[in-house]
């Protein structure tokens, strides 16, 4: 047994943290620390106390295996490869820095101004949602697969009273592999491989139904509001696509497209099912029925319709 990663004993609070699994706001995480260095080895390598109900256990041993594969993106100390290949996940050390200064983000202050403090709390951790620096405010929204892994983070900046997204002088949206290639004046190419934002929430129930909207801040104050799905977000009318469903296989799944959207879901519908044998796969026609002339001119959505 290697003595020089050890757990960090309790010294105050400031020696304990969010766990990156379920993000427990009492700080429920104690990192491994090179005794030899007197640092903690990464933000994410560590112990969960909540054996039971959490589980996350990251050790050295893992972070160092792990050093060698594809995940150690934008990591200027980690190890190169003598071939340079395509990176295709976020190294998880910047997925895990995002979990902190809420009070700067802006959707975060939204959420509580709308539910409170405790279910913001909660959609923050169900759906590991981090600040980002880039925008003063803005948030990302990790896309987190089954396995874990970060394809990349969708930052866009909203307003805190509003909850609506900020257009204005310019379209606030950018990715998070882009802004950390800038940052790190990254030679190497990045893949995105996008996955359905959400989807790590399925490891949890193989039995809980699913429903899909088009943008991730639908899904997280539908989940709010309507607890009994899983809500994913595709991320756009046109983001809904076999390769991200793929996941899904097996499963009862509603689509809610916005509004104006309906009739190429409903085609979309049709490919999944064939593609995806065993799934059933339903479109909701509710917003058909409710939307007014207005909801159509803006291509409104559920949240905008049904969560008024």
């Amino acid at each position: 047994m290697n003595h020089q990663y050890q757990l960090q004993p309790y010294q105050g609070r400031q020696s304990r943290y969010r766990c990156p699994a379920c993000n427990h706001h009492r700080k429920t995480f104690k990192r491994y620390v090179d005794t030899h260095a007197g640092e903690a080895l990464a933000p994410h390598v560590g112990l969960c106390d909540r054996v039971d109900s959490c589980g996350y256990h990251f050790t050295p041993k893992q972070f160092f295996e792990q050093a060698g594969r594809i995940q150690v993106s934008f990591n200027s100390k980690a190890p190169r490869r003598r071939t340079p290949q395509p990176d295709l996940f976020i190294n998880p050390y910047y997925v895990n820095e995002s979990f902190a200064d809420y009070g700067q983000n802006n959707f975060v202050q939204y959420l509580i101004t709308r539910f409170g403090l405790d279910m913001a709390d909660k959609l923050v951790g169900m759906y590991r949602i981090g600040t980002s620096h880039h925008w003063p405010g803005a948030t990302i929204f990790w896309q987190l697969d089954a396995g874990g892994n970060a394809r990349s983070g969708k930052i866009m900046l909203y307003n805190a009273a509003t909850g609506k997204r900020v257009k204005q002088p310019y379209n606030h949206i950018t990715w998070a592999h882009t802004v950390l290639a800038r940052q790190h004046n990254a030679t190497e190419p990045f893949t995105l491989k996008q996955c359905l934002f959400g989807e790590h929430l399925l490891t949890t129930s193989v039995y809980k139904h699913v429903a899909i909207v088009e943008s991730e801040k639908t899904a997280v104050i539908a989940a709010a509001l309507m607890p009994s799905f899983f809500w994913l977000a595709c991320g756009s009318l046109e983001g809904l696509n076999t390769a991200k469903c793929k996941p899904l296989q097996g499963r009862q799944v509603m689509l809610f497209p916005d509004v104006n959207g309906y009739q190429k879901w409903q085609q979309k519908a049709t490919d999944l099912r064939r593609a995806l044998p065993g799934t059933r796969i339903e479109v909701s026609g509710l917003l058909e029925t409710r939307a007014t002339d207005h909801d159509r001119k803006t291509g409104a959505d559920i949240g905008d319709v049904v969560f008024r």
